[in-house]
Parts: structure tokens; C-alpha cells; sequence
């Protein structure tokens, strides 16, 4: 997965038309998530689209999540979500202000409040399962 640095430095060189196909770039560069994890357990509440996000410890306390979604947009919207987290120790993502890493990319002005609105809930499942697992 690309670093959210060299991902924004992409979207910032590119317009509207063009950043919609490097999301829906990333989106397809996700690893792929079985689809027996998507369950209800996994989806996330608040979304047009339907998105899930499964998360796997990693040996040293490290998080690497799964995730897809139904919608081009909105997955590449979660593989932003993720670039930001991915394998990082469960108590930094817990810590770490997810909505100011991703403010760079502007989305509320890129894209439709639709398809931004459950970009809060992504981050909050994200960090309450980090929550957990930091906690042992």
C-alpha cells in the first residue's frame, strides 16, 4: 500500500476528474477481503455504500486491516482511510487524529457529502478496534 504522503502528492497535482480515478485507483489496489468477513459484524454504520472494515493483529502489537466496499468511490475513499493506519501499533492508530491526516485531500470539497459521509464512522471503527486491541 502506498504511503498517504506520496498519495497526496499525486492528488494534489491532479483535478477533479482525475483524482475520482486515483481513488477509485486505490480502491482496486486494496488487498482483497474474503467475502465471508463481510458480515454485519464488519460493515460500518452511516455509509451510502456499503463498507467493511476487518481488522488482523500483527505479531508486535500492529494493526493491518481489511477492507472493501460495494462503490469504486467510496473504496477508494477507505484505502485512504487505511494508508493513513495500516500495520501501525494498535495505540498510535488509537491516538493518532485520522481526520487531520486525511485533511489535506479535502474531500468534503472533492467529492459529495454521500459519499463523504460515513468517512467519520470508517475512522471511528478503525480507531475503536485499535482501542481494543491496545487495551490487550
Amino acid at each position: 500500500m502506498r504511503s498517504l504522503t506520496n498519495i497526496h502528492d499525486e492528488y494534489d497535482f491532479l483535478d477533479g476528474d482525475d483524482r475520482y480515478r486515483l481513488l477509485i485507483e486505490l480502491g482496486r489496489e486494496l488487498e482483497p477481503m474474503p467475502d465471508a468477513l463481510k458480515t454485519d459484524a464488519t460493515l460500518v454504520r452511516g455509509c451510502s455504500a456499503s463498507v467493511w472494515v476487518y481488522p488482523v493483529p500483527q505479531e508486535g502489537g500492529g494493526l493491518h486491516f481489511l477492507a472493501d466496499s460495494n462503490a469504486a468511490i467510496t473504496k477508494g475513499i477507505v484505502a485512504l482511510v487505511l494508508a493513513a493506519v495500516q500495520d501501525k501499533p494498535a495505540a498510535e492508530v488509537a491516538a493518532m487524529d485520522v481526520a487531520a491526516a486525511l485533511a489535506p485531500f479535502d474531500l468534503t470539497r472533492q467529492l459529495s457529502s454521500n459519499r463523504t459521509q460515513g468517512v467519520p464512522n470508517m475512522i471511528a471503527l478503525v480507531q475503536d478496534t485499535a482501542r481494543r486491541f491496545a487495551a490487550g
